[in-house]
């Protein structure tokens, strides 16, 4: 089983200097800065996905890449813009959820195309329009039919991209520049998957990436992928877009998923209410020590005279020096830092983030970071559970993806 992690830029500097929270003067953005692969070993995923929507933008506006990036990956080819390692390999789709809302995908087959092999990547998915709705027992005449359209047009375009990729490669003489093309199945239930997998195999798909089940629940993806066993010819793998969940993954895996492709672990420890900082057994909840620069509902109140700014970056430093305490001696006392959490908050005034800091004591009770062997928590400790910045919060994205890669290697599917 791979895992892909869709790029989305997300990098850190690793000489980020976290006692003045600042960047030396002579970093260069990107340059200088590392992905995850290159932050942590072993590297916690086996390839990288990147979408064409964040690299040359899409009918929502630019992407996530300036325009000597995008120059430099079209130039360099993902491998070397990445730094990608011979052992993980490259994938490229179109970011679908980008144009969600159109009624028809706003990219051409030589378009995407010429994105892949300019790039270089591996694999490419073809060009699909994302169905959001599940009708298990629906037949095609009771659907929607934008949801009906939505397939055919999916399909239309898989058709038109592997004829496409055949002339490519047919005319580049290493095997190792040839494209691998995968077509992308959508479907509103088990049959109307199967019969989208049929289909792209008689065009001669050998694998398949299953779009739109993400918001899915588990028993609904294992019934279509049970109905899509039963018409998978020999030799296809699947590949689940989104989804990670991987307490069902050996269930996957005996219906033939061979990869899958998700930024949960990494989103989580910034996303969610709770489940910020993964271990081996639980989650913790990261503790949240905002910048005063960087509050906007805090640098409201100071502007409107009702924080003073001085008080506010008084507690905002006794709040991060008394971690650093905690951090330094075993025996400091939790309640101290709790209360000095508790005053910082109390300025800000969120009820709800007011609530949680009593919750903060399980994780500074249990320090899980200096039970995790993974290098960024060796070297940061307790600043890997601050949640506070960017620079803090994807060092703890990328230690939640190892400890996702560690889960996954104890699996017998891998």
């Amino acid at each position: 089983m791979k895992f892909y992690f869709p790029d989305s830029q997300d990098q850190i500097y690793p000489r980020y200097d976290f006692i003045n929270d600042e960047y030396p003067d002579e970093r260069v953005r990107q340059r200088d800065d590392l992905y995850a692969h290159q932050a942590v070993k072993p590297a916690p995923y086996d390839g990288i996905l990147v979408s064409k929507a964040i690299v040359d933008g899409s009918v929502k506006g630019a992407g996530k890449y300036s325009a000597p990036q995008r120059d430099r990956l079209y130039r360099d080819g993902v491998k070397t813009f990445f730094g990608l390692p011979d052992s993980m390999q490259s994938l490229g789709d179109c970011g679908a959820f980008n144009y969600i809302n159109e009624e028809y995908p706003p990219y051409r087959i030589e378009d995407v195309l010429h994105y892949y092999t300019e790039c270089r990547f591996n694999s490419g998915i073809s060009i699909d329009h994302v169905i959001f709705g599940y009708r298990p027992d629906a037949p095609d005449k009771d659907v929607d039919p934008a949801w009906v359209k939505r397939r055919e047009i999916s399909l239309d375009l898989a058709e038109k991209f592997i004829k496409a990729t055949e002339s490519h490669n047919r005319l580049v003489t290493g095997r190792k520049q040839h494209l691998e093309p995968v077509g992308a199945a959508q479907g509103w239930s088990p049959a109307s998957y199967a019969d989208s997998v049929v289909q792209l195999q008689k065009m001669g798909y050998k694998r398949i990436a299953l779009g739109g089940m993400v918001p899915l629940k588990t028993p609904e993806i294992l019934a279509c992928l049970e109905a899509i066993s039963e018409v998978r010819e020999s030799g296809v793998g699947f590949h689940l877009l989104g989804i990670t969940r991987i307490a069902s993954m050996e269930r996957f895996a005996k219906y033939h998923v061979t990869s899958f492709d998700s930024t949960s672990a990494f989103r989580q420890a910034f996303m969610d209410e709770r489940n910020n900082y993964h271990t081996a057994d639980r989650s913790y909840l990261a503790i949240r020590v905002p910048q005063v620069d960087g509050n906007p509902t805090l640098k409201k109140l100071i502007l409107a005279g009702m924080v003073s700014q001085s008080a506010a970056i008084k507690a905002e430093r006794e709040c991060l020096k008394l971690l650093r305490q905690y951090e330094a001696d075993e025996n400091f006392e939790v309640q101290e830092v709790i209360d000095a959490l508790y005053a910082y908050q109390s300025l800000i005034g969120d009820a709800k983030k007011l609530k949680k800091v009593d919750d903060y004591r399980d994780t500074l009770v249990d320090r899980p970071w200096n039970h995790c062997r993974c290098e960024l928590c060796k070297k940061h400790k307790i600043d890997m559970v601050i949640f506070r910045g960017t620079e803090r919060n994807k060092r703890r994205g990328f230690h939640n993806m190892t400890v996702l890669e560690a889960k996954m290697r104890k699996l017998p599917l891998t």
